[in-house]
């Protein structure tokens, strides 16, 4: 009866660590292979991989790439719309458009949001002087920023530059004309000011 007895015990220990067996590797090694592909060795796309399925990872590759195609268009257009408002600005000096001149171009403007607000953007503007020591540089600049502040109908900053190594005095330049109390003086000055209106006057068609 004992030795009977002990021989149940061995066997019921046995086949309880037999489980523990089992159920530790079903815990330690995940059924990768369900989890991964199917029974014809291909991604099974049905299947949770980081709490996401491929599938819905596919969806998440396209649609920020959708999403950003789409606000890339939305720059691109509205940088043609400030292209459209500073063209036929007057050069101050010659009876021609900054257009004609080549002084502005469309390569030259682009755009980006503005600290993530809606419809708020930064306006970028680099700007081609005719000659490299060009003394009407600084007021072309300021044209093309009063056009501007006047005509954009969203919330804006503008930025304007010359274009590299196109001007003896860019980085100088530079500055003046994107330095706020620097522009609200010289729109003060009313000779100056004149000649601002005159240039960025729109022609009648």
């Amino acid at each position: 009866m004992l030795v009977t007895t002990l021989c149940v015990f061995h066997f019921i220990r046995n086949m309880t660590l037999e489980l523990r067996q089992e159920t530790s590797k079903k815990i330690d090694k995940p059924e990768l292979s369900k989890a991964t592909t199917t029974g014809t060795g291909r991604p099974n796309s049905l299947k949770v991989v980081h709490g996401t399925s491929v599938c819905a990872m596919g969806s998440q590759m396209s649609i920020p790439d959708s999403e950003n195609q789409k606000q890339d268009d939305e720059l691109q257009s509205l940088a043609a719309d400030v292209y459209d408002i500073i063209k036929d600005i007057q050069d101050p000096e010659k009876p021609n458009t900054l257009e004609e001149l080549n002084v502005v171009f469309e390569e030259g403007i682009h755009m980006t949001r503005l600290h993530d607000m809606e419809d708020a953007y930064t306006v970028h503007i680099a700007f081609t002087p005719t000659v490299p020591h060009c003394s009407l540089a600084t007021l072309i600049g300021l044209c093309i920023r009063v056009k501007l502040e006047r005509s954009l109908p969203f919330k804006h900053k503008v930025d304007i530059t010359i274009t590299e190594g196109t001007h003896s005095t860019e980085e100088s330049i530079n500055k003046q004309i994107n330095d706020k109390e620097r522009i609200a003086a010289a729109m003060e000055n009313p000779n100056l000011k004149e000649l601002v209106e005159k240039c960025i006057k729109e022609e009648d068609y």
